[in-house]
C-alpha cells in the first residue's frame, strides 16, 4: 500500500531515490562516457562573508546520508554561526555521492533555518523561558526537525510527543483553549480544575486564562479556583482582540502581586516574534514561539564542485580550489584556501566527519546547544 501521508521511506532516501531527476540523468550520461571524477565538493550558501551569520544545524541527519560511502566529509560543528564559505566538504568519485545532493542539501538548510529562527528568538528574551510551539505548520514528518533544531537554536523546551520520542526529550504543554471550549462557557473552573486533578504531578499548572472573558478576570478565578497549586497562567489572545498586550501583562502581574500571587508566572504565546518578545519580556515571565521558528526561509545552500581529479573547477560565479573557513579571536568568519596559510589567529571551522565511509565525529544534542549559545555571544549575532 502507498504511504497514506506522501511520506518519503528511509529505505528511499538512503538509496538516493529521493532525488532530483538529472541526478539521474548524470549518472546515465557519465556511466555511458565512462567518466567518473575524483572531486572536491562543497556545501555552501555565500561564496564570501557579508555580515548575515546563520546557524548550522541538520548535520548528523547529514552524517547518516553519507555514512557507508566511499568518501571522505569534513564540516563545521553542529550549533556553529557561520558567513560565507563552505559548511561542509565531500571528496571522492563523483559518482558514489552525486544521487545523494539533494536529500543532503535538504537535511542541511531546513534545520539550519529552523535552528536560525529560534537563535534569534532565544537571543531577544535571554532570561526567559521560550519553547517550541510551531510543529502544527509544518508535515508530522519533520516535526522531530523542527523541535531539534528549536533546541539547537537555545530554545528551552517543546510541544511534539512523537517529537520527543524521537530525539529523547519530554514534550511541553498545558491545555488549549479546546479543553475550555468542551467544557463549556462558564465552567471554565471545572477545566481547570479537571485538568489539575488529571495531569501528572510533574507536569506544571498552567491555566490557559483568556477564553471568554477578559484575562485579569479568568487570572483571578484561576487563582481562586487552585490557589496554590497554580504555577502559571497563559495568555493566548487572538490577536484581533489583544489592544495593548504589554499593558494587559502589566495589570494581570499587578492584580496578581495585589493579592500576595507574585509567584504566579505569566506565559504568552500566539503569533510571536523576536520583536514581540523584545517588547513583552519585561513583563511576561516565558514565550512560546511556533510560526517564527516554522515559517524561516530554508538557507539557500548549494553544493558545487570546486576541485576535478586534483584541479581548481567551478561554475561561473562560484570560487573554486578547496577551501577553509575560520573563527577569528574577535569573532570573525573568514574564508581562504585550504592549502594556504590561514588567519594568525584563525580557527579552522571544517574538521573530520567521515573517513573511508566511517563516521569520526559524534553528536551531542546539549554540546551542540552549548556551542551555538557560546559562539552566538562570541561574533555578537542579534
Amino acid at each position: 500500500m502507498d504511504d497514506p501521508f506522501d511520506t518519503i521511506p528511509t529505505a528511499a532516501i538512503r538509496d538516493g531515490r529521493a532525488t532530483d531527476a538529472y541526478f539521474e540523468r548524470t549518472e546515465s550520461a557519465l556511466e555511458h562516457a565512462g567518466r567518473n571524477p575524483t572531486v572536491v565538493a562543497e556545501v555552501t550558501a555565500d561564496q564570501f562573508p557579508d555580515g548575515e551569520f546563520e546557524l548550522f544545524a541538520g548535520l548528523e541527519n547529514a552524517a547518516h546520508l553519507l555514512e557507508g560511502l566511499d568518501l571522505d566529509a569534513d564540516a563545521i560543528p553542529e550549533g556553529c554561526l557561520f558567513d560565507g564559505g563552505p559548511v561542509m566538504r565531500i571528496e571522492g568519485e563523483y559518482l558514489e555521492f552525486a544521487r545523494f545532493e539533494t536529500s543532503l542539501l535538504g537535511f542541511l538548510s531546513q534545520a539550519s533555518a529552523f535552528a536560525t529562527a529560534a537563535l534569534e528568538a532565544r537571543r531577544a528574551a535571554p532570561d526567559s523561558q521560550v519553547l517550541s510551539f510551531g510543529a502544527r505548520h509544518v508535515h508530522p514528518a519533520i516535526a522531530a526537525t523542527v523541535e531539534r533544531s528549536a533546541l539547537v537554536g537555545g530554545l528551552d523546551g517543546f510541544s511534539h510527543v512523537a517529537a520527543g520520542d524521537v530525539i529523547g526529550r519530554e514534550a511541553s504543554g498545558t491545555m488549549p483553549h479546546a479543553l475550555m471550549i468542551c467544557m463549556g462557557k462558564g465552567e471554565q473552573e471545572a477545566a481547570w480544575r479537571a485538568f489539575h486533578e488529571s495531569v501528572p504531578e510533574s507536569v506544571p499548572r498552567i491555566a490557559l486564562c483568556d477564553t471568554y472573558t477578559d484575562e485579569v478576570d479568568e487570572v483571578l478565578r484561576a487563582v481562586d479556583e487552585l490557589g496554590d497549586d497554580l504555577d502559571g497562567v497563559r495568555l493566548d489572545t487572538t490577536g484581533s482582540r489583544r489592544g495593548d498586550f504589554h499593558h494587559i501583562i502589566r495589570e494581570v502581574q499587578w492584580e496578581l502581586a495585589a493579592r500576595g500571587h507574585e509567584d504566579v508566572d505569566v506565559f504568552v504565546s500566539g503569533g510571536l516574534t523576536p520583536e514581540r518578545l523584545r517588547e513583552l519580556r519585561d513583563v511576561a515571565d516565558g514565550f512560546g514561539v511556533g510560526s517564527y521558528v516554522t515559517n524561516a526561509n530554508p538557507v539557500d545552500f548549494a553544493l558545487d564542485i570546486v576541485e576535478v581529479d586534483g584541479e581548481p573547477a567551478a561554475k561561473r560565479g562560484k570560487l573554486s580550489g578547496k577551501k577553509q573557513v575560520y573563527r577569528t579571536e574577535d569573532g570573525g568568519h573568514e574564508v581562504g584556501l585550504a592549502a594556504r596559510p590561514g588567519p594568525t589567529d584563525g580557527r579552522p571551522l571544517l574538521e573530520p566527519l567521515i573517513r573511508d565511509g566511517e563516521l569520526v565525529r559524534e553528536f551531542d544534542l546539549g554540546e551542540a546547544q552549548r556551542y551555538a549559545a557560546t559562539d552566538a555571544d562570541r561574533v555578537g549575532f542579534e
